[in-house]
């Protein structure tokens, strides 16, 4: 979780330096879930003693956080993890982990709503942990990493309360390269997030 918290920082002093210029920033926490396709026995790719498991299910938490840079149109970044460590065939413990720099449209519908539409690239990170600790000269991990780029594709409604507080349903599509260890390279994120606007809107 280390890296979770230096992304956190960074995301700190992005929107601090932004501030600085006086531009639109919303910066957001969310609690969603995800959808894959389940396994199927007929794919001669697959091993039928260690299938690969579906992505489907668990609570993944979220960061994220945007910055217009000239209208309705900007840049995002977003970070998402499994909360909980779920079962890897039965024996192995993992967590998945999705992270995205996109570019942003952010067209206001109404005084009280607007749309978000991003698009961008990254990568799913699966930490897969052991009962043994791997250490360097900086840490000690107990955990081996498999990394996949991605594309991401994403919508949201964004429904202000009351001044800059907004709540925002959303759904995220990811096309992951070579996701071997998983049932699918088309994953779907769906969930909601809480935050706040910063600046003019």
């Amino acid at each position: 979780m280390k890296k979770l918290s230096l992304v956190a920082i960074a995301c700190c002093a992005f929107f601090a330096a932004a501030a600085a210029f006086g531009q639109q920033m919303d910066f957001a926490f969310g609690v969603s879930t995800v959808n894959s396709p389940a396994y199927s026995s007929s794919s001669t790719s697959q091993n039928p003693y260690f299938p690969p498991v579906s992505l489907t299910g668990g609570a993944y938490p979220s960061i994220s956080g945007d910055f217009l840079l000239h209208k309705n149109f900007g840049v995002m970044g977003e970070i998402s993890w499994r909360a909980s460590e779920a079962i890897y065939d039965g024996y192995q413990p993992y967590r998945p982990i999705f992270w995205d720099f996109n570019g942003v449209y952010v067209p206001h519908l109404t005084k009280h709503v607007a749309a978000e539409l991003s698009a961008g690239i990254g990568a799913e990170s699966t930490r897969f942990y052991t009962n043994y600790y791997t250490c360097n000269y900086v840490s000690c991990t107990n955990y081996a990493t498999s990394t996949h780029f991605m594309g991401q594709f994403g919508a949201g409604l964004k429904l202000y309360a009351r001044g800059g507080l907004f709540f925002r349903p959303e759904v995220h599509y990811y096309l992951v390269n070579n996701n071997n260890e998983y049932t699918s390279s088309r994953v779907f994120r769906y969930g909601a997030s809480i935050g706040y606007t910063f600046g003019a809107r």
